[in-house]
C-alpha cells in the first residue's frame, strides 16, 4: 500500500492545479446539488421491531384519527390563589384557548378539560391535551406561535398557563458557539508548527472536506427522510479527523523536508507512510460508525452511515488534495526557521522523548497508576441509567418543566407520562367486551391511578385505553408497570400493545442496552482483524482493544458523575440531571472505538517502524514515542476542542456526546495511548510483535510502516543530504 500511495502522492504533488481544481469543482458541484435538491429534516424516530412501535403502526392502520406518533402539547392551566377553575369567569377564559387550540395549522385534536376529567379534584390545575398531525420536527414556526398565542384569553384573566410536550421543540440547529473548536485548533496548529501556512493546510483540507460531506447529506435527504441531528454528527466528527490527517501528514512532510529531501519526493514518502497510518485509521472509524446499524435503529444507521461517508471523504482529500497543496506551500511550510523540531539537530531530547524514557524506566508503576486513575473514574458507571429526555429534566425556568411540574402538583407525577394501550378486538366476537375486560385488568394493576374508558375506531374493532401511572415516566415503578401490562396480555381474548412517549422511551432503552454487547462484539472484531493487519501482531491489537475499553468505561463514569448525579454540572451547562441518554453509550462506543485507534495506529505504527529497522524494542518505543508524541499531542487537543465546543449546545443530546467524546479522547489520548501503551510496550518487549508463522504466511503484508517502500527508494536514488541541510534542487 505504501508504495501506490507514494505514487499517488506524487502524481499530485505534480499536477497540483489539476487536482487542486477538480476537488473545487467537486466542492462547487455537491453545494450546487445541496442548494437545490435538499429536502427537509424531520424527527421521525422509529424502533423496529418494538411492541410500542407495533402499536403505533396498527394505529396509523386502523385508527389515523388517533394521531400516534404525531408531536403532542399539554396546556396546563392553574388558578390564582384563592380561586377556582370551575367559576364561569375561568371556564369561560379556558374555553377560549381551546378553541383557539382546534383552529390552529397541523392541529388534530385538542381535549376539553371540563368534558374528560382534565380538572384535578381541588379545581385548581386542570389541562389540554393537544395532538398534531406531523412529527414534532415537522411543525412549522407558525404552528408554535399559534400555540403560544392561544394562551393569551387565558393568562389576561388571570390564569397561569404553562405548555409542555415535543411539540414545542424547535429543530436542531448548529450554533456558532458550537464551532469554537475551530479556533482552539488553530492556535494549536500554529503552536505545533511554528507556521501559518503549515496550520492553514489541515483547516483548509478539513473545511473543504466537511463542506463536501455536509453537502452530500443534504443532497441524500431530498430522496430520503434524514434525521436533523444527522449532520451535526457528520460536521463533529468530519471536522476532527480532518484536521487530525492532514496534521500527521504535514508533519511527516516537514521532517522529510529537513532531512533534505525535494519536495516532490518529501510529499511521496509522507503520504506513503503517515498516509498508510489515515488509511488505516479512517478504516476503522467508518468500520465503528457503519457498524451502527446493527443496533437497528434507522436513526443511529443514517447517524452513522453520514458521518462515515464524511470521514471516507477526509481520507480522500488527505491523500491527494493535501499533497497538492503542500505544493503550492513550498518550503514556507518550513515556518521562519525553516526546520523541523524532531529534528532541529540541538542536542536535546524532546518532552515526548524524556517522557518515554521515564516511562520505559518505571513501566509496571506508570502502568498500574494509569488503570487505578482510570478505574476510579469509572466507579460512578455502575449506577448508570438510560433513559430519554423529557419535561421532567428540562431547565426549572422553562414553560415546559413549570408545565411539568404543575401537573405532578394537581394530579400526580404520573400524569406527564400517560401510557397509551392499543387493544386488539380484530379476532374476536366482542371486542368491545375485550376492550372493558383490558381496562379493568389494567386498573387492577398496582401502581395505576386510573384508565380512561376505552375509544373505538369506526369498524369497532380496536380500541384505544389511556392508562396514567402513579409514578413519574423515568421512575423504575412506570417501568415495572409498562412490563406488567404488556404480560397481562396473556389474561385478555385480545392483543393488547402498549405505546406512548413513555413506553417509546423505555422500548428505546432496552433496545440499546441489548445492543451495546453484539454491536462491541462486531466492531472490535472487525478492528482487531484490521489492526492485526497493520502491526503483524497478536498482541498490540488486543492490547489496543483493552485500552479503549478501559478509557470508555472511565468515560461512562465521567458522563454518569455529571450528567446523572450533577457533579460540576454548573461548569457544564447541565440545568438538570436525569438518566443517560439511551442512544449515548452506543455512539460513544463506535465513535470513540474508531478515534481512540487513531491514535493507536499513529503511534505505535513509528514504533515498529523503528523495529522493523532495526532498534531493541524499549528503544524503539523511546524513538517511536519521540517522533510522534508531540503530533498525537496536538492532535489530541484539536479533537477535545472541537468536541468541547458542541458541549455549549442547547440540546442536551449535542451536549452529553460533546462532552463525552472530549473527555473520551482525553483519557484515551493521554493516559491510555500515551502512559500505559509505552508502558505495556516495554513490559513485553519482543513478544509484542509476536505472530503465529502460520498466520504471518495468511496475513497479507501491507507495508504500513513503508519497508517495501524503503527498500525500493534506497535501491534507486542516492541517500539524502545531512540532517537539516538545505534541499537539493
Amino acid at each position: 500500500m505504501a508504495t501506490y500511495l507514494y505514487r499517488l502522492a506524487r502524481f499530485s504533488y505534480r499536477r497540483r492545479r489539476l487536482v487542486l481544481v477538480l476537488w473545487l469543482a467537486l466542492l462547487a458541484a455537491f453545494g450546487t446539488g445541496a442548494l437545490t435538491l435538499s429536502g427537509p429534516t424531520s424527527t421521525s424516530f422509529t424502533v423496529p421491531g418494538t411492541e410500542s412501535q407495533k402499536a403505533i403502526d396498527l394505529l396509523g392502520e386502523r385508527f389515523p384519527q388517533a394521531g400516534a406518533g404525531g408531536a403532542t402539547a399539554r396546556v396546563v392551566f392553574a388558578a390564582p390563589s384563592g380561586q377556582s377553575l370551575t367559576d364561569p369567569a375561568s371556564q369561560a377564559a379556558i374555553a377560549e384557548t381551546v378553541a383557539a387550540l382546534q383552529t390552529a395549522p397541523q392541529v388534530g385534536g385538542v381535549t376539553d378539560p371540563y368534558q374528560t376529567g382534565g380538572v384535578n379534584p381541588t379545581g385548581t390545575v386542570a389541562y389540554s391535551q393537544v395532538t398534531y398531525t406531523v412529527q414534532g420536527m415537522d411543525i412549522t414556526d407558525a404552528s408554535r406561535d399559534a400555540l403560544r398565542a392561544a394562551a393569551e384569553p387565558a393568562r389576561a384573566a388571570g390564569l397561569t398557563v404553562e405548555m409542555g410536550g415535543d411539540a414545542l421543540q424547535p429543530p436542531v440547529e448548529t450554533s456558532a458557539t458550537e464551532v469554537l473548536g475551530i479556533v482552539v485548533a488553530a492556535l494549536v496548529l500554529v503552536i505545533t508548527f511554528g507556521s501559518l501556512v503549515a496550520a492553514g493546510l489541515p483547516l483548509l483540507t478539513a473545511i473543504i472536506g466537511i463542506g463536501i460531506g455536509i453537502a452530500g447529506i443534504m443532497i441524500v435527504s431530498g430522496f430520503v427522510e434524514m434525521a436533523s441531528t444527522t449532520s451535526i454528527l457528520a460536521l463533529m466528527l468530519g471536522l476532527a479527523v480532518a484536521i487530525d490527517y492532514a496534521l500527521f501528514i504535514v508533519s511527516r512532510y516537514r521532517h522529510e523536508l529537513a532531512v533534505g529531501r525535494e519536495g516532490e519526493e518529501a510529499a511521496g514518502r509522507a503520504v506513503g507512510t503517515a498516509g498508510s497510518a489515515v488509511v488505516f485509521a479512517g478504516l476503522t472509524v467508518v468500520i465503528a460508525l457503519a457498524a451502527l446499524a446493527v443496533v437497528n435503529i434507522p436513526l443511529l444507521t443514517e447517524m452513522g452511515l453520514a458521518a462515515a461517508s464524511t470521514v471516507v471523504v477526509a481520507v480522500l482529500i488527505a491523500l491527494t488534495l493535501l499533497p497538492a497543496l503542500l505544493g503550492f506551500a513550498g518550503r514556507r511550510i518550513m515556518g521562519r526557521r525553516g526546520r523541523d523540531p524532531e529534528t532541529a539537530g540541538n542536542g536535546k531530547p524532546t518532552a515526548g522523548t524524556r517522557w518515554a524514557r521515564f516511562v520505559t524506566r518505571r513501566p509496571a508503576a506508570v502502568l498500574a497508576v494509569a488503570v487505578l486513575a482510570l478505574g476510579v473514574i469509572a466507579v460512578p458507571a455502575l449506577s448508570l441509567r438510560l433513559g430519554l429526555p423529557d419535561d421532567g429534566t428540562a431547565a426549572p425556568d422553562t414553560t415546559q418543566r413549570k408545565a411539568y411540574d404543575l401537573l405532578s402538583q394537581g394530579f400526580g407525577p404520573g400524569f406527564n407520562g400517560p401510557l397509551t394501550v392499543v387493544v386488539d378486538g380484530a379476532g374476536s366476537t366482542d371486542p368491545q367486551g375485550v376492550a372493558e375486560g383490558a381496562a379493568a385488568t389494567i386498573q387492577a394493576l398496582p401502581d395505576v391511578v386510573a384508565v380512561v374508558p376505552p375509544v373505538f375506531n369506526q369498524t369497532g374493532e380496536t380500541a384505544l385505553l389511556t392508562v396514567i401511572p402513579a409514578s413519574a415516566p423515568s421512575s423504575a415503578a412506570t417501568e415495572d408497570l409498562v412490563g406488567a401490562i404488556r404480560d397481562a396480555d396473556e389474561a385478555v381474548p385480545g392483543d393488547l400493545y402498549v405505546t406512548g412517549q413513555t413506553a417509546m422511551n423505555i422500548d428505546v432503552s432496552s433496545r440499546m442496552g441489548a445492543a451495546l454487547v453484539p454491536y462491541l462484539a462486531v466492531v472490535v472484531g472487525l478492528a482487531f482483524v484490521l489492526l492485526a493487519l497493520v502491526f503483524r501482531s497478536i498482541v498490540v491489537p488486543l492490547k489496543a482493544t483493552l485500552g479503549f475499553l478501559l478509557s470508555v468505561v472511565a468515560t461512562f463514569g465521567a458522563v454518569v458523575a455529571v450528567f446523572q448525579w450533577g457533579w460540576l454540572s454548573g461548569l457544564f451547562g447541565v440545568e438538570e440531571t436525569a438518566p443517560i441518554m439511551s442512544l449515548l453509550p452506543v455512539l460513544l462506543v463506535g465513535i470513540v472505538f474508531g478515534l481512540a485507534m487513531d491514535y493507536q495506529v499513529f503511534l505505535v505504527t513509528r514504533m515498529r517502524e523503528e523495529y522493523v529497522h532495526g532498534a531493541k524494542p524499549t528503544e524503539a518505543v523511546v524513538t517511536g514515542f519521540g517522533h510522534g508524541a508531540r503530533v498525537v499531542t496536538a492532535a489530541a487537543i484539536i479533537m477535545i476542542s472541537v468536541f468541547a465546543g458542541f458541549i455549549l449546545s442547547h440540546e442536551s443530546l449535542i451536549k452529553s456526546i460533546g462532552f463525552a467524546l472530549a473527555v473520551a479522547i482525553l483519557f484515551d489520548a493521554f493516559v491510555v495511548r500515551m502512559a500505559i501503551v509505552p508502558a505495556v510496550m516495554t513490559l513485553l518487549g519482543r513478544s509484542a510483535w509476536w505472530l503465529p508463522r502460520w498466520l504471518d504466511r495468511i496475513l497479507p503484508n501491507v507495508d504500513v510502516e513503508g519497508e517495501k517502500l524503503r527498500h525500493e527508494l534506497a535501491a534507486s536514488e542516492p541517500a539524502p543530504a545531512a540532517e537539516g541541510a538545505p534541499a537539493m534542487r
